[in-house]
């Protein structure tokens, strides 16, 4: 590990209207230190989505609102730094939600390994991701479009 410090963006106050640098805080802890079953995971690439606009509001949602002081949501690509879990190797690289911030101990059953021979590592946070499933299922699973039929698809709706 190349410090003692995990670098975080924690949710510092509620936007009003579109989020600004100061509704964030970037705080410093120690890097935190897997239990059993957990694994050490140094960040590589985070997401940035439409969903994270409204878990930074408070209130009923369909999922928890990222409260104030606590790391903002999100997707997390990264590389397995220290192993307590046996499905992992140190070295490997993986899918997570471990949210903004360089590291994070996560619970194994909550990853899913990812292959860097198969596809680039970042497409896990894209096409190969979230984002891609919900398109795949929207479009053809929801959507079933028919031979001859014009489909027309908004990136404005996020995933």
């Amino acid at each position: 590990m190349p410090s003692e410090t995990n670098r975080q963006i924690v949710l510092h106050s509620r936007p009003r209207g579109e989020p600004e640098p100061e509704n964030f805080a970037l705080i410093e802890s120690p890097i935190p230190q897997p239990t059993e079953g957990e694994v050490l995971v140094r960040v590589v690439y985070l997401s940035l989505d439409p969903y994270m606009r409204g878990r930074m509001r408070p209130g009923r949602s369909y999922a928890e609102p990222v409260r104030k002081g606590e790391v903002m949501c999100g997707g997390a690509v990264g590389q397995v730094i220290q192993s307590r879990h046996p499905d992992f190797a140190e070295g490997e690289f993986v899918l997570g939600y471990a949210g903004w911030q360089e590291y994070a101990a996560e619970k194994g059953d909550s990853l899913r390994k990812l292959d860097p021979s198969q596809a680039p590592i970042a497409y896990a946070l894209g096409v190969l991701g979230m984002p891609g499933m919900t398109a795949y299922v929207g479009m053809l699973d929801i959507g079933g479009p028919k031979p001859g039929e014009t489909v027309v698809v908004s990136a404005a709706g996020g995933a």
